[in-house]
């Protein structure tokens, strides 16, 4: 007698705890969220269905007749914010801001909150991380207290959306979306079954009833938004809040923008009132001195749009060990050793192996890019010479290992944001385009050639040349 076959009811299929996952056969680690051990079995096979055509909910019509009076921009109260966003917070807007622990998320929030909030437009915070008590004492010591401004501490999602139905908000503010669960969804709060619920369902309400929602997201230790990626996919805005906590900088980055565009930074500085957006923020990032000291020079590094004018420190000693100390502050380690090496074999500045040399920024500002290569070798070259840079003076330009001095975008930007705050002398790449008035620009092809700036310096060595 033939062995009877199994049909698809009865085979059994397996399913992941943690983010839903489903397959037809066991496996010890899932794929789509990389758990151990959270496969598991849970019934026949899922049927195979097919949806038919039902009828629309609204009517197609030729995008030129559509509404876009809809889709207004309105202001968060906070300029800066409103800089990252495109002009402000549009009508049914999920909004997905992300930073370390500690970084200042939940008091600029809470400040736009309040900003925010009016009689036609009030505005629902709900915490999930503290209680109410907690964020009221936040909200006084920052001055975030308004009668439109309503407080709710949950983390059932069934709740939060029965505050929406009470409150009727212009603006929801979810802090945060991993600690909000709902009692339909199988696996702990965090988890990215939960989480992909959660969002979907404040996503859809958002829509629905064209209300503005900022969801506060947790990230990884490497830095990434935790949860699964379809969270960015699903929103409208990604930003990410950065800063070193020891700091007063804080920069809002754009990463996703459906409104606006995602190269616009926000500048904000945090004190003991709160946080306060920064217009003109580069005075953060400067030293201001009657006289030049050896070992500094001045770049303008752009972040976004936004040209900074930041300082790069440098110092080198003679080193005690058998391995001279490399250590950097707010630079690429690798950019760093780099410009030593170029300017031992390009520069014929050999002094530079033997010793300790230590490379920092000013304010917490980080400098990536390469356009702030030819500062950090001339503050080098200053260092090794002790000899000081003139004064007024910036330097700007990519420096590649052959010793050449590459152009970078935005050079005129770049030199405008220098002369508006009084530098009068800059070294930048070859063809920079138009310069400002009474600046003197002086255009540099290689590493020797801006070395000139410095005190003649003895050939091979790091010491002036009235030592001899």
């Amino acid at each position: 007698m033939a062995a009877r076959t199994k049909s698809s009811k009865d085979r059994p299929s397996y399913r992941c705890t943690e983010c839903g996952w489903t397959t037809a056969k066991w496996l010890g680690r899932c794929p789509e969220c990389q758990a151990w051990g959270t496969v598991e079995e849970y019934g026949g096979a899922p049927a195979v269905r097919t949806t038919a055509a039902g009828p629309v909910s609204t009517a197609a019509v030729p995008i030129g007749q559509v509404d876009g009076r809809q889709a207004t921009a309105r202001s968060t109260g906070v300029d800066e914010l409103d800089r990252v966003l495109g002009g402000g917070l549009v009508p049914g807007a999920v909004v997905l801001i992300a930073g370390e622990p500690g970084v200042g998320k939940s008091t600029l929030l809470l400040d736009v909150a309040a900003k925010a909030a009016s009689a036609d437009h009030p505005t629902l915070y709900v915490t999930g991380e503290e209680s109410a008590s907690q964020v009221r004492l936040r909200a006084d010591r920052i001055g975030a207290l308004h009668d439109h401004l309503y407080l709710a501490a949950e983390t059932d999602l069934s709740a939060v959306l029965g505050h929406l139905d009470a409150v009727k908000p212009s603006l929801l503010i979810l802090d945060s979306v991993q600690t909000v669960a709902s009692p339909e969804i199988d696996g702990a709060p965090g988890g990215m079954a939960q989480v992909r619920e959660v969002a979907g369902a404040l996503i859809r309400a958002s829509k629905e009833r064209g209300m503005a929602t900022l969801l506060v997201g947790h990230v990884t230790k490497d830095g990434a938004i935790a949860g699964p990626r379809l969270l960015e996919h699903l929103v409208d805005v990604v930003l990410h809040f950065e800063g070193d906590r020891h700091a007063r900088l804080r920069l809002v980055r754009g990463v996703k923008n459906r409104y606006g565009a995602t190269d616009e930074v926000g500048c904000f500085e945090l004190h003991d009132e709160g946080i306060v957006g920064l217009a003109d923020p580069s005075g953060l990032f400067l030293t201001r001195r009657a006289e030049p000291v050896p070992g500094t020079c001045l770049t303008v590094t752009l972040e976004g749009r936004r040209p900074l004018v930041a300082e790069v420190q440098a110092l080198t000693v003679d080193s005690q060990i058998p391995s001279p100390r490399r250590t950097t502050s707010g630079l690429e380690t690798s950019r760093v050793s780099m410009m030593l090496a170029v300017l031992e074999q390009r520069g014929r500045i050999s002094a530079l192996g033997k010793r300790d040399i230590y490379s920092a920024t000013v304010g917490g500002v980080r400098l990536s890019e390469p356009a702030a290569d030819l500062a950090v070798a001339l503050a080098l070259a200053s260092a090794a010479s002790d000899t000081p840079l003139p004064k007024n003076l910036v330097a700007i330009g990519e420096v590649g290992l052959a010793g050449e001095v590459r152009r970078v975008t935005g050079v005129q930007r770049r030199l405008a944001e220098a002369h508006r705050l009084g530098f009068t002398h800059a070294l930048v790449p070859t063809d920079p385009g138009k310069v400002p008035a009474g600046m003197r620009v002086v255009e540099v092809a290689d590493v020797g050639e801006a070395l000139r700036v410095l005190p003649r310096t003895r050939r091979g060595s790091g010491t002036p040349a009235a030592a001899e």
